[in-house]
């Protein structure tokens, strides 16, 4: 029998996913398939569709997995799995994910098909003690008097500091110009002036 026959006999001649009619074709799950009828599922166009474009999806076709996340195909169980955990931005898809019991090795299985995620820059933000986030350019006002080390003076609680500079590394910190002289501040000392 030929893996297409299988299929259509596995699946009652309906979308494996969606239980659409027509048209039908052979999925081969990603990543090592070996193209038999256990790593291969009869799905639509309109899921093969939305499957391999993640810009055409359409979070409410795939309120079927409802259904097809129960079935006893590994194949069915990996594909609805990856769909629920590509649709979990949408808040419903998180509830059948925590119903959905996947043996480890079709867990892992299901895993490996997730696209590689680009790995995000953390962001620093530089925030006052008000919790104001702060920019190159702004200009704050202490809110504490500050004994400058190595200038031999005291920036007085509401002097003004203009232009500020964010030091990059570091979101404690931030640099301006006190008294003529450039110094470092903490952003905890400074509140944003409007």
């Amino acid at each position: 029998m030929s893996i297409e026959n299988e299929l259509r006999d596995r699946s009652d001649n309906k979308c494996e996913l969606c239980t659409s009619e027509e048209p039908l074709a052979i999925y081969n799950v990603p990543p090592e398939s070996k193209e038999t009828s256990s790593d291969s599922i009869l799905i639509c166009d309109r899921c093969r569709t939305q499957i391999e474009d993640p810009e055409q999806v359409e979070p409410n076709h795939w309120r079927c997995l409802n259904e097809s996340m129960w079935s006893q195909v590994p194949a069915v169980q990996v594909m609805a799995w990856r769909m629920l955990d590509r649709l979990r931005g949408e808040g419903w898809p998180l509830e059948l994910l925590d119903m959905l019991y996947l043996d480890e090795e079709t867990l892992e299985w299901a895993k490996s098909g997730r696209p590689k995620e680009e790995p995000k820059e953390e962001t620093i933000r530089h925030l006052d003690s008000n919790g104001s986030e702060l920019e190159n350019e702004d200009t704050v006002v202490l809110i504490k008097d500050l004994n400058v080390k190595g200038a031999n003076f005291t920036a007085k609680r509401g002097t003004a500091v203009r232009r500020i500079s964010l030091v990059h590394d570091n979101a404690e910190h931030i640099e301006g110009r006190v008294n003529g002289q450039q110094i470092v501040i903490l952003t905890k000392y400074v509140k944003k002036s409007k």
